[in-house]
């Protein structure tokens, strides 16, 4: 169910290239998804398909940083596909955005493995029984991990992917050596592994891993991807991003 129009806020990313409609309360579309959709190597004419799209955040990155690519977004929560079809009108990608329902451990036939070139994902970053849910169901959902797991995720991801295609994922860092094992069990080798860290010289929070179909070249680990500089005077307080990441944020720049 949509939620009312009350209850709908509107934002915008890569600085006003982009509008994305998502609940007022609960989940919240984050840097991720900006930074998953730069790490995408697709050209125009590629076919990528994002999994658990959400209200298509990065779906819709990607297709205005990659005008040419037809970004198909996958969506188990009815009420985020619907809020993700508003943004496809809104931001007029019509023509190169859709979206389809359904369920990865159970996907409907419009999704036709080995069809795509490029396939990422956000999955969600809690397994199932660890910490506290947060007690709003549908940003529960989107964060904590149900039927599906990390692997499920993974596997789908590639049976989706052409062979020497892509697949990427943006997870928790302390996550990294499960991405790892899971990618490998499913044939996605080469992979190249960019830590991403809030500030230099701390530990990575997040991490942004892509691999190709049928590859078997060693792993390539990237320096961090550092968030936010210091400024003089400031203390404490807020810092602003690093250039690195104003280029993705502001001017749809790409990673690796």
């Amino acid at each position: 169910m949509t939620p009312a129009p009350s209850d709908i806020s509107e934002s915008h990313l890569l600085d006003g290239r982009v509008r994305c409609f998502q609940p007022r309360r609960g989940y919240r579309t984050a840097i991720d998804a900006v930074l998953l959709a730069a790490a995408v190597p697709a050209a125009a004419g590629d076919k990528v398909l994002d999994v658990g799209t959400g209200v298509g955040a990065a779906a819709f990155c990607l297709a205005a940083r990659v005008p040419g690519a037809r970004v198909t977004g996958f969506e188990l929560q009815s009420a985020f596909a619907e809020l993700a079809r508003m943004g496809i009108a809104a931001n007029g990608f019509a023509d190169r955005v859709d979206i389809v329902s359904g369920d990865l451990l159970a996907p409907p036939a419009e999704l036709v493995p080995d069809s795509f070139d490029h396939v990422m994902a956000n999955p969600p970053y809690m397994p199932a029984g660890r910490g506290h849910p947060p007690p709003d169901p549908m940003k529960a959902a989107a964060t904590v991990e149900g039927a599906a797991k990390l692997a499920d995720w993974a596997r789908f991801a590639a049976a989706m992917v052409k062979l020497g295609g892509s697949v990427t994922f943006v997870h928790r860092a302390d996550r990294l050596d499960e991405v790892q094992r899971d990618f490998d069990g499913v044939g996605l080798g080469a992979l190249r592994v960019l830590p991403v860290t809030p500030r230099a010289g701390e530990p990575p929070k997040r991490v942004i891993v892509r691999g190709r179909k049928g590859a078997n070249a060693a792993t390539e680990t990237e320096p961090p991807l550092v968030l936010h500089g210091d400024v003089p005077g400031v203390g404490s307080g807020r810092r602003p991003y690093t250039e690195t990441v104003e280029s993705i944020l502001r001017d749809a720049g790409s990673l690796l």
